[in-house]
């Protein structure tokens, strides 16, 4: 199908200043665009990783999804001071910004205050969600698929526990993760793609039914 390559790029025409949309006003709409541009991949992939005997596309399909979300979710929470001071944007949702009384000129101000604080709790939490969804598919994806996903899902999922490292500041530090670190992910990745570790998973892993 080529829905999803349609989809990316009505999601790049959402990035265009003064065409696209400038802001979100709940988190629906995030969400739309997070699936635009970055879940779409997760469903042009299916077809080249391949599935695992018992799965098929369709029931692959959300796992895949919710990781391209997990993904974009991620990045624009790691970028949300880059975004407001070189691209005068903020992409996050005006609803849930409102509830935690975060304010758009705090942001662009690089102020983080507690409210900042607590909100960004909520969205690294809910993130986590879309990553543990995307975990039940790696099972589903064919062997030769398994660790690259497996990693990359691990490596971007570990920027989020550097914002809380740096307490959320995600004005004025910028959650990274160096290569060495990246490297020394790989090996529990491949490890979390194995049966063993159903049966015995890594500390911190769920054991898997």
């Amino acid at each position: 199908s080529i829905q999803p390559f349609m989809d990316m790029i009505r999601g790049m025409l959402m990035d265009i200043p003064d065409l696209g949309q400038e802001r979100y006003e709940d988190f629906d709409q995030l969400h739309l665009y997070c699936y635009r541009v970055a879940g779409t991949v997760g469903l042009m992939s299916m077809p080249i990783f391949g599935c695992a005997d018992g799965f098929n596309e369709e029931v692959a399909k959300e796992p895949a999804l919710s990781l391209g979300v997990a993904f974009q979710i991620t990045n624009i929470l790691r970028d949300i001071g880059e975004d407001a001071s070189t691209r005068n944007r903020i992409y996050l949702p005006r609803d849930d910004m409102a509830r935690f009384g975060v304010k758009e000129e705090d942001i662009y101000a690089q102020k983080v205050t507690p409210e900042f604080i607590e909100f960004m709790k909520y969205q690294v939490s809910r993130t986590r969600r879309y990553y543990a969804r995307a975990l039940r598919g790696v099972p589903m994806l064919h062997e030769s698929a398994r660790l690259p996903v497996q990693s990359s899902l691990d490596c971007y999922g570990k920027i989020l526990d550097k914002i809380e490292e740096n307490n959320y500041d995600c004005l004025t530090k910028r959650a990274y993760v160096g290569k060495w670190e990246k490297l020394s992910i790989i090996p529990f990745s491949w490890y979390r793609t194995q049966e063993i570790s159903k049966i015995f998973p890594l500390p911190g892993d769920q054991k898997q039914n």
